[in-house]
């Protein structure tokens, strides 16, 4: 009498071993990857914050020149409403008001806290401005969350440098120490 077959055995799975080997090759790569991209995303997030205080300047320098005698608007509100009789704001509806969060900061536009700074007086602007244009003004970025979202602090005024600084937000004057950008 001849031995019977022995039953062939199926291998359509993965063993429990090459499970946990695939799992901690992917948790390696993933502990290695994530603060990477969460440097990059603050980095990211920084250069926005850069590039809207640039946008801020601009409107503020279009604002003085063109609709208040002279004068920048205070608040961040002024310069998203368009002058009479035009469609085209002075800045975009994406930092339409003091406070808004953009990109990982909150922005903000006042008068720029110095003895010199005068208001306008009548006030006359061709947007009908709600705030009191003044002589010059004071624009900051602060990060949401200080060391996730961004780790510097912006700001700039009416001579349209952008200082940072990495401990505190940038004081209203601006200090005439501070650390201009660096890109």
């Amino acid at each position: 009498m001849s031995p019977l077959p022995l039953p062939r055995r199926r291998c359509d799975g993965f063993t429990l071993i090459e499970l946990l080997v695939v799992v901690t090759v992917i948790g390696v790569v993933a502990a290695i990857a994530i603060p990477s991209l969460l440097r990059a995303r603050m980095v990211a997030n920084e250069a926005s914050a850069i590039g809207s205080l640039r946008a801020v300047n601009s409107a503020e320098a279009t604002f003085a020149s063109t609709c208040a005698h002279g004068f920048y608007a205070t608040t961040l509100d002024d310069l998203v409403v368009p002058p009479a009789g035009n469609t085209e704001a002075f800045l975009s509806v994406d930092l339409g008001r003091n406070g808004i969060a953009k990109s990982g900061y909150f922005f903000t536009v006042v008068k720029y806290a110095s003895p010199g700074t005068i208001d306008q007086s009548p006030v006359s602007t061709c947007n009908g401005a709600a705030s009191v244009p003044a002589s010059a003004y004071f624009g900051s970025a602060v990060p949401i969350t200080p060391g996730d979202s961004g780790r510097r602090y912006f700001a700039s005024d009416v001579r349209g440098t952008i200082v940072q600084d990495t401990a505190a937000a940038v004081a209203n004057p601006i200090p005439s120490g501070a650390a201009p950008v660096q890109e």
